[in-house]
């Protein structure tokens, strides 16, 4: 799948990523302060699904804020109609270029020697959209991605295919992402394996991986050429269930490097990995309050954006006009709707709706806030007996009173939010085995009371 190499400075081992150019017309290390991610989406039960690139932008690599209201900004009309695994390379010139599977929906028995490919200057806009044939052979073109191979001059397309004798990594050489080389062999460690990213470092190049078991494996090599990887395998296994598509970010404010991963067991979950040395095997998981992928989003890329570039991508797609609370203490949680009763549940679910909610000025009091739920507009989260329920609105004082809430500083945690009834001021939403209630919260309550009354409000 996706992975996208990112420049943020050097690293202890003078880590240089291809996303920086020296040429002129791209953007240097000093100016990068953000990222864009690329993603298709799907959802349990197909609910959500879109196969056309969406975007997010993200401050620190870990809390993404989506673009457009979460829906594409193009989709592929040639070929199945659809893209899986999109990858965004920054080249030479600080123009981009997207690559993506040519696959719409689960049919992975489908053989495709073609892949998607658009041009844009900005990412606000997308040109020259074309379909480009990598090889002849019997398979597929999985999660393309690239990269600048300086000893080369040209960019080296990898992808995931079946080269007759097992699942392997190929490569094709371009200098314009039109015309491409023979198809070759790039990376065979002796077993299956797909899903490829390579990171350019000076003097140590890094590749991880998929293998077919469900782990993602880092190999390293001093050369850029095919097969040089073969024999390079430096790390042991990091999963979380069934992982694949790995994304290694380096921080771009500090000497961190995460590895994201998506998963298919649980179905379209990211985990996080992080560590200070990207030559060492030393991945430690990161939990996952520190992160939160984009609603319903699948085998993702990211790339470094200078704070100009995020501005405008803002401006161009909009931010959500919905949120989203994430459970402190169960972050893997989300604060939804089911048969009208206010819940924690594990994401993803079906209908996603259910966990999107606009903020809206407090029913009874403007300086608070009510949560009108997004797929039933006329209902709002609402405490009732102290359960929380969603009602529709019956104008009455009643109601505005039960629907009005304090955004507060969270008590487990000061940037997170807790959220104080309006009309039982010393009541304060909280989950208690997984439905949400209003109880008393003060200074005095437990360590779990507090954390189950703490929420992160979110895109």
């Amino acid at each position: 799948m996706l992975i996208r190499r990112i420049l943020a400075g050097l690293s202890a081992l003078a880590l240089v990523l291809t996303a920086v150019s020296t040429h002129p017309g791209a953007a240097s290390a000093a100016t990068y302060s953000a990222y864009v991610m690329g993603y298709f989406t799907e959802s349990p039960s197909g609910n959500g699904a879109d196969y056309g690139l969406h975007l997010a932008v993200s401050t620190d690599s870990l809390n993404w804020t989506p673009l457009n209201q979460n829906n594409p900004v193009v989709t592929p009309a040639q070929g199945t109609g659809g893209l899986r695994d999109p990858f965004i390379q920054r080249k030479q010139d600080g123009t981009f270029t997207i690559l993506a599977t040519d696959l719409k929906g689960t049919d992975f028995s489908q053989q495709n020697q073609y892949i998607h490919v658009w041009d844009s200057a900005d990412l606000r806009s997308f040109t020259g959209y074309r379909r480009v044939k990598l090889h002849s052979m019997a398979t597929h073109s999985w999660a393309p991605e690239s990269f600048w191979d300086p000893s080369r001059g040209q960019y080296a397309i990898i992808y995931s295919a079946h080269n007759g004798v097992r699942d392997v990594i190929m490569v094709n050489y371009t200098t314009d992402f039109v015309n491409v080389g023979t198809p070759q062999v790039y990376f065979d460690p002796g077993f299956n394996i797909i899903d490829a990213n390579v990171l350019v470092g000076n003097g140590t190049n890094y590749l991880y991986y998929k293998r077919t078991d469900g782990a993602l494996f880092g190999a390293r090599s001093s050369s850029l050429n095919p097969r040089s990887f073969d024999g390079g395998t430096y790390t042991s296994g990091i999963a979380h269930g069934g992982t694949e598509a790995p994304i290694v970010v380096k921080a771009l404010d500090r000497n961190v490097w995460y590895l994201w991963g998506d998963t298919y067991t649980p179905n379209g979950v990211f985990y996080a990995w992080q560590t200070t040395d990207i030559n060492a095997n030393a991945w430690s998981a990161v939990n996952q309050r520190a992160y939160t992928q984009p609603l319903n989003s699948k085998h993702a890329t990211i790339t470094p954006i200078t704070a100009e570039e995020r501005s405008a991508l803002l401006t161009r797609w909009g931010a959500p006009s919905w949120n989203r609370l994430k459970s402190y203490n169960l972050p893997d949680r989300y604060v939804r709707h089911a048969d009208n009763v206010g819940r924690i549940d594990t994401y993803p679910f079906d209908p996603y709706q259910d966990q999107q909610w606009r903020v809206v000025p407090g029913l009874a009091d403007s300086a608070g806030v009510s949560f009108q739920s997004v797929n039933f507009p006329s209902r709002y989260l609402r405490h009732s007996n102290y359960a929380l329920v969603t009602n529709a609105n019956d104008g009455t004082a009643t109601f505005k009173a039960d629907a009005t809430f304090y955004q507060v500083s969270g008590f487990a945690d000061a940037s997170w939010k807790s959220y104080r009834s309006y009309n039982f001021p010393d009541r304060y939403i909280r989950h208690s085995n997984y439905v949400l209630r209003i109880d008393p919260i003060s200074g005095g309550s437990s360590t779990t009371d507090k954390q189950d009354a703490t929420f992160q409000l979110l895109n």
